[in-house]
C-alpha cells in the first residue's frame, strides 16, 4: 500500500459521515507500549533501533487489524508523504521529524495507526470519528492483546507499564477528543474552561497536539494521568469531562443566538461568501472559515448532510494535502491561492444557507 492508495481509501476520519457529531469530530486512544530488556529509543544505538523497527513492524504488520495495512519506515517518505499523514493525525510531527531507525503502521481504513521507535518503542493509536471512546478504548485494547502474544512488553508490578517519559508510566494511555468549539471561543470563554479542565487532571492542546494552535476553534482534549487509574476510570473520567464541555458549548451558541442572532448569522454567512470569492486563503484563514460553516450546518442554516464535506475540508485545505493534490510542492503564497480555488470550486455548488431559524431567534427578543 501507498501513500496516494491510502489517501485514495475511504477512512474513518474522512468518511465515516453516519458518525459526525455537532461537536466532537473524532476521538483517540493511545497506548505507550516498550519492549523488554531494550533501551528506550532516545537512548538506543542506530543498530538497536533498526533492530527493533524490523521486530515491531513484522509483529504488527502480522495482528488481525494490520490486514493490507501501509507499513513503511519514516526514512522511505519523502517530507511531503510525511506531512500528510501528520495532517491525517497518523503520526506525530516527533515522528515525522526521525532521521533513521524509526517507522509506522497504518491500517487500510485509518483507524489505527502503530508509530514505532518514536518516544516509546510502540505508540499505538486507535481513531474513531464522533464521541466513540468506549469503542476507541476496545479496539485498542484488542491491537494491544494481539501484539502481547509476540512482544514481551516491559513491565512492573509497582509501575504498570515502563515508559520513556514518566507521565506515560502506567497505563500509557492517553485518550483524548477533538472538539469543534466556535461558541465559546467567539465568547472568550475558552482561557476558562481551559483553567477548569486542567484543575480536573485533563488538558487542552491545538489541532495537532502539543504546542499547536486551536486552528478552526479545533481542541484536543486528553487526560493527564496515567498512574493510579484503571483504563476504565480514565475513559470514564474523561467522558464526564467531554459530556460537560459539550453542553457548555451548546449553552454558549444559546446564548450568542439570544443576546444578537444577527452578529452570528452575519459572520456565517460572510464565511460562506469569502469561501465563494476569495482567491487568496492561508491555511489558519481557511480553517477559521470553515469553523463558521460548520457552525452553521449544526445550527441547521446548511444541510446535516454538509458535516462530513466540512470535515473533509478541515484535512484537504492543509498544505501537505493541497500540495499532494496538486502534484507538486509550492511555496506558502502559491498555496493559498491554489487553496482558494480547491475551496472555490467546493463552495461554488454548495447549498446556499437557510437562516430562518435566526430570524425566529431575532423575533423572540421583541
Amino acid at each position: 500500500m501507498t501513500i496516494s492508495s491510502l489517501i485514495d481509501t475511504p477512512s474513518e476520519l474522512t468518511d465515516s459521515a453516519s458518525n459526525k457529531t455537532a461537536i466532537v469530530l473524532m476521538t483517540r486512544v493511545r497506548l505507550a507500549r516498550n519492549l523488554s530488556g531494550q533501551s528506550f529509543p532516545g537512548w538506543a544505538k542506530p543498530l538497536q533501533r533498526e533492530q527493533i523497527l524490523a521486530t515491531c513492524r513484522a509483529a504488527v504488520a502480522a495482528t488481525p487489524q494490520m490486514k493490507k495495512s501501509l507499513n513503511v519506515g519514516i526514512g522511505d517518505l519523502s517530507e511531503l508523504e510525511r506531512q500528510i499523514l501528520v495532517e491525517r493525525h497518523l503520526i506525530s510531527r516527533e515522528l515525522s521529524g526521525a532521521k533513521g531507525g524509526a517507522g509506522v503502521v497504518i491500517s487500510r481504513d485509518q483507524a489505527f495507526s502503530v508509530m514505532v521507535n518514536e518516544e516509546d518503542h510502540l505508540r499505538l493509536q486507535v481513531l474513531r470519528a464522533g464521541f466513540n471512546l468506549k469503542k476507541a478504548w476496545q479496539a485498542i485494547n484488542d491491537l494491544d492483546s494481539s501484539l502481547e502474544e509476540s512482544l514481551d512488553f516491559a513491565f512492573s508490578p509497582t509501575l504498570g507499564y515502563l515508559t520513556a517519559c514518566p507521565t506515560n508510566l502506567g497505563t500509557g494511555m492517553r485518550a483524548s477528543a477533538m472538539m469543534h468549539l466556535p461558541a465559546l471561543v467567539i465568547s472568550s470563554q475558552m482561557e476558562k474552561i481551559v483553567r477548569a479542565v486542567n484543575q480536573l487532571g485533563m488538558v487542552v492542546r491545538g489541532l495537532f497536539g502539543e504546542g499547536s494552535d486551536a486552528s478552526g476553534s479545533i481542541f484536543q482534549i486528553s487526560n493527564q494521568t496515567t498512574l493510579g487509574e484503571s483504563e476504565a476510570d480514565i475513559i470514564k473520567r474523561l467522558s464526564s469531562v467531554l459530556q460537560s464541555i459539550v453542553e457548555h458549548e451548546l449553552n454558549a451558541r444559546g446564548k450568542l443566538l439570544e443576546a444578537d442572532a444577527g452578529k452570528l448569522l452575519d459572520k456565517i454567512g460572510r464565511a460562506y461568501g469569502i469561501l465563494q470569492n476569495s482567491h487568496l486563503l492561508s491555511s489558519s484563514e481557511a480553517m477559521n472559515l470553515l469553523s463558521l460553516i460548520r457552525l452553521g450546518v449544526d445550527l441547521g442554516a446548511f444541510p446535516a448532510d454538509s458535516r462530513c464535506i466540512i470535515d473533509r475540508l478541515f484535512i484537504e485545505a492543509q498544505p501537505g494535502h493541497l500540495q499532494h493534490a496538486q502534484k507538486g510542492e509550492f511555496e506558502p503564497g502559491q498555496r493559498d491561492v491554489l487553496r482558494a480555488a480547491r475551496l472555490r470550486d467546493e463552495f461554488a455548488n454548495f447549498t446556499r444557507p437557510d437562516f430562518a431559524f435566526g430570524h425566529r431567534a431575532d423575533a423572540g427578543q421583541n
